[in-house]
């Protein structure tokens, strides 16, 4: 379990702070000089000032759940249409669902997002669908590959025989047999769902003007850099950290089963 200490560390501290970060934060939403420094402020004030430790504590929820939301929600969808796909031996199915996945995928990740985000209205969930939509088409391939394979082993042929339902050889056997590959893509993805909701909060896209929010700061606070650092330096730490904890941690969870399975 000492393998786990770093990325468990780089993971407790912003999701810590983004569930429980509220409470201890303060609402009245008192202001100083904008870029300034001490005077009870323990990292200085953001460029309208309010305090930038506040404001950490109160912009992480956004991020975080709205990552955990869409990586939840991508493999959610994801997996059962590329079970579909892959294991159902039937062409129109598996054109079906990827076809329209192909014209997702022609678009550029960010474009799609500008032109998703720019009809939708402008809350967290909405961004959460639309992170989703944009991550489905590359786990759906994924998984349509895995299952490609794994429809062809004979332990799959032998199910069959024996009249098995196909959710049940899809879930019960090809979805389990797949779990490397899943974990091995889950630290990617949500690392790309952090990327691009933080990308959107840089933008001003499904964040609320002046709403608390980690990337909303940083972009807020470009302008000050070398005035006050904290305001941009913090909140972009605690997003780095968490997308690096995850893919760490993922890392030693493949290494342990890599151990398990070895003679």
């Amino acid at each position: 379990m000492r393998r786990f200490l770093l990325p468990g560390l780089l993971i407790a501290v912003p999701v810590l702070l983004a569930l429980f970060g509220p409470m201890f934060a303060s609402a009245d939403g008192d202001k100083d000089i904008a870029f300034g420094s001490g005077a009870g402020h323990v990292f200085g004030t953001d460029f309208v000032g309010r305090d930038v430790w506040n404001e950490v504590l109160l912009g992480g929820r956004s991020v975080v759940l709205a990552a955990v939301a869409a990586t939840a929600c991508t493999y959610l969808l994801a997996v059962p249409l590329g079970l579909a796909a892959g294991m159902s031996r039937n062409r129109l199915v598996d054109e079906a669902v990827m076809r329209p996945l192909d014209v997702l995928l022609a678009v550029p990740s960010m474009l799609l997002l500008l032109l998703l985000a720019s009809a939708a209205p402008n809350v967290t969930w909405v961004l959460v669908l639309i992170v989703t939509v944009i991550n489905l088409p590359d786990v759906i391939r994924l998984v349509r590959a895995s299952a490609l394979a794994l429809s062809a082993r004979p332990a799959v042929e032998a199910m069959r025989l024996q009249g098995e339902h196909r959710a049940r050889i899809g879930l019960g056997y090809a979805a389990r047999a797949m779990l490397r590959p899943l974990m091995a893509d889950l630290g990617t993805r949500f690392t790309g769902a952090v990327y691009l909701i933080a990308s959107a909060s840089f933008l001003g896209v499904g964040v609320a003007p002046q709403a608390s929010d980690w990337a909303a700061m940083v972009e807020r606070n470009r302008t000050g850099l070398f005035l006050q650092p904290w305001a941009v330096v913090l909140p972009a730490l605690l997003i780095v950290a968490l997308s690096v904890g995850v893919n760490l941690a993922f890392d030693q969870l493949l290494r342990g089963r890599r151990r398990e399975v070895r003679p």
